[in-house]
């Protein structure tokens, strides 16, 4: 720790570096031994020593062998300089061995520690990665096998409501709910969301012959609603055929009590609402690693979607026309966002007043006469409850040493504020680009009928590159960190503790170089490593104990 904390100073520090006082080159240069006028006097000088040393040696060992020593000078002589670079080199040897490296960070040549990895802005160290490895593929079994065909409890039927993330989770759960009571699940429907008004279907975005092929060793899942139930109008719309009031993270008894008896009754039912409606630690152990086997190996999109991503990520890898890592950054701003998080943020009178009267207006019970407000706004922000601005990340991101030329690809909508809020982010980096400045209009035209199309192609750029960074919490970025841990944690994944980093932002005598230090020692542990599981975890974003095993 010690040693990263210098490193990182350093690189912010110039002024403080004697190595960069002289520039990068005499940095590297006070490192090789110079040159001297008198070097061919030197190696005089080391001829003398080496004769001195073969005339001691020829002297002492002269009364035990006679004249065999004289007439064997030549082996002597080459086995006495043997030894004699042996024993000067052991020393040398044992300090190269010890002593820092150089490596380069920020222009700044620096002296790394050999005795860990070097640190890397774009990987976690391989040696934190290599405890743990996936295994959700594996059925252990021991739950319940799949029934006959003839002999299915029954068939349930759920809407996905939501965004793509909540949609992706509720089909997850879905699968698992059905495996829990041996039904029969008919396709999900993506239900058109108040927010995305999309009429996307589930074949319009996932592959459902390798969904279904998938799983047919654990749940059967048919296409639609089966012929012989001809009052398909009533599903969702008739209390008799369907389940309500399913609580938030019900356990598996839940569904064994109260749902499976009515499946039984009437056949086929509705689950409605159905997101969150399935717990973590109050189901069967296999039921959490069939929900692991749904997200991250039932799921896939199609492939022209996951075509499209490959060359997304393709682009951004090489847009200095050579092979260059990417990072990519979930920023969560929007106005909708800002407004329900019910957080201050810097800006105009005129700006703040818009923002309570849009408040007032979508969350009348939340807002009561606003004077509240104000103190509410300070203690979510104290506990971490605000979205980042992108001035702030963009501030933590040179902290951690990310240079200017880091090539970023943004995951959000459209971020409130404009081009205004943006310009300190852009200003910093540059190098800021969007699916809609990497592709074409005819390239993208195919993908905007469906607004899911479109989020499932951040989805795919964000879990493909080297470094990724949420700047809020939400489905999209607990999917991501999950899947990118699942995948082997080598490459990061960055959430930053926004609680602590208030208290550094709101500090106005804290220097750029303790801001650095706080900002890397603060985040040493949040890079995506594997974190040992607790009681209430969320899945999602750490699957480690049900879903992956120790090597």
């Amino acid at each position: 720790m010690a040693e990263l904390r210098h490193s990182s100073s350093l690189g912010t520090r110039s002024t403080s570096s004697p190595m960069k006082r002289g520039g990068d080159d005499d940095a590297a240069a006070a490192l090789v031994p110079e040159k001297r006028p008198d070097d061919d006097d030197d190696r005089h000088v080391s001829r003398d020593r080496y004769r001195r040393y073969w005339h001691q040696v020829q002297s002492l060992a002269s009364p035990y062998f006679g004249d065999e020593v004289r007439s064997s000078r030549i082996s002597l002589a080459l086995l006495g300089l043997v030894v004699l670079a042996v024993l000067i080199s052991i020393p040398s040897i044992w300090i190269r061995l010890n002593e820092p490296y150089l490596c380069r960070k920020d222009g700044i040549v620096l002296r790394c520690p050999r005795a860990k990895e070097p640190f890397s802005l774009w990987e976690n160290p391989y040696s934190a990665t290599t405890s743990w490895k996936q295994c959700a593929e594996r059925r252990h079994g021991g739950f319940s096998e799949l029934p006959p065909d003839n002999e299915t409890t029954g068939y349930v039927f759920i809407h996905a409501e939501g965004g793509l993330n909540q949609q992706r989770i509720a089909i997850c759960n879905a699968v698992a709910v059905a495996k829990i009571m041996n039904a029969t699940l008919i396709l999900p429907v993506l239900k058109q969301d108040q927010i995305w008004k999309d009429q996307t279907k589930f074949k319009d975005i996932f592959d459902v012959d390798h969904f279904i092929n998938y799983l047919k060793d654990d749940v059967r899942i048919v296409r639609g609603i089966p012929d012989w139930f001809t009052d398909k109008s009533e599903l969702f719309t008739s209390i008799r055929r369907t389940v309500k009031n399913i609580p938030k993270y019900a356990s598996a008894e839940f569904y064994i009590d109260n749902v499976l008896p009515r499946i039984k009754e009437k056949k086929i039912m509705a689950l409605k609402p159905f997101v969150d409606r399935l717990g973590y630690d109050n189901v069967p152990q296999e039921i959490n690693r069939l929900r692991c086997r749904v997200n991250y190996h039932a799921l896939k999109f199609l492939p022209e979607i996951e075509q499209m991503a490959d060359l997304l990520a393709s682009r951004m890898r090489n847009r200095t026309g050579s092979l260059n890592p990417y990072m990519a950054l979930h920023l969560r701003f929007e106005k909708g966002m800002v407004g329900l998080s019910f957080c201050d943020f810097v800006g105009s009178r005129e700006e703040k007043a818009q923002m309570d009267a849009y408040r007032k207006k979508e969350w009348p019970r939340r807002y009561k006469n606003g004077s509240h407000l104000w103190q509410l706004a300070l203690q979510k922000r104290k506990e971490g409850r605000c979205p980042l601005e992108p001035g702030e990340v963009a501030v933590i991101l040179r902290a951690m040493g990310y240079p200017k030329e880091t090539q970023i690809y943004v995951a959000s909508g459209q971020v409130y504020g404009g081009q205004n809020r943006m310009a300190p982010l852009r200003n910093m980096f540059p190098n800021l680009v969007t699916k809609e400045e990497l592709t074409s209009k005819e390239e993208l035209d195919g993908f905007k009928k469906h607004v899911t199309s479109l989020a499932a192609l951040d989805f795919l750029v964000c879990l493909k590159s080297d470094v990724f960074v949420m700047t809020h919490g939400g489905n999209f970025a607990k999917l991501i960190i999950g899947h990118r841990r699942y995948m082997g944690h080598r490459l990061k994944s960055i959430k930053p503790d926004k609680g602590l980093m208030s208290k550094s932002f709101g500090d106005p005598y804290m220097g750029w170089a303790t801001f650095v230090e706080d900002v890397i020692v603060t985040h040493q542990t949040r890079t995506g490593l594997p974190e040992e599981t607790f009681p209430n975890y969320d899945l999602w974003e750490n699957p480690l104990t049900p879903c992956m095993c120790r090597t």
